[in-house]
């Protein structure tokens, strides 16, 4: 599907303020309701609109530990990447699990209350998953930024 510039700045206010009116979209993009809606309906459709997400407060709610794991696995054929993705899948400290080239073949970004229940995850979970042979691990310290925005090109 080819998107033009009020398609694009669709997705941009909508990557900054989900919860923006179809009124107030419509207004910033230049167009009326109801084709603003019909382009947003279109955008979902096509599978360019994903979801909509709340960004919750990870400190509020105790969950104050963020720790980036590199985990090499010992094959790397396809049953074996299928087996360690059905684990990461299931798991609801995992936030993002990415193949990755290089060294490592996964990246996780994992979220949990102490480090008392990393060493619980770790122990509980990683090292008892089949095939994994080795596991780096950085704890985040500050969260410098976090864009919610896609560059535009």
């Amino acid at each position: 599907m080819k998107l033009d510039q009020i398609d694009l700045k669709i997705l941009r206010y909508l990557q900054e303020n989900a919860r923006i009116t179809n009124a107030e979209l419509a207004e910033r993009v230049g167009l009326s309701p109801t084709p603003c809606l019909r382009r947003l309906r279109r955008l979902e459709a096509d599978g360019i609109i994903r979801g909509y997400r709340t960004e919750v407060n990870r400190d509020v709610l105790g969950l104050s530990v963020t720790v980036m794991i590199l985990v090499k696995l010992e094959k790397e054929d396809e049953p074996s990447l299928r087996a360690f993705e059905e684990v990461a899948i299931r798991r609801p400290e995992i936030m993002e699990c990415q193949l990755v080239t290089g060294k490592f073949d996964y990246f996780l970004r994992v979220v949990l209350p102490t480090l008392t229940s990393y060493e619980a995850f770790l122990s509980e979970t990683l090292l008892r998953t089949e095939n994994i042979a080795s596991i780096e691990s950085s704890f985040t310290l500050r969260e410098v930024t976090k864009k919610a925005v896609l560059p535009s090109f």
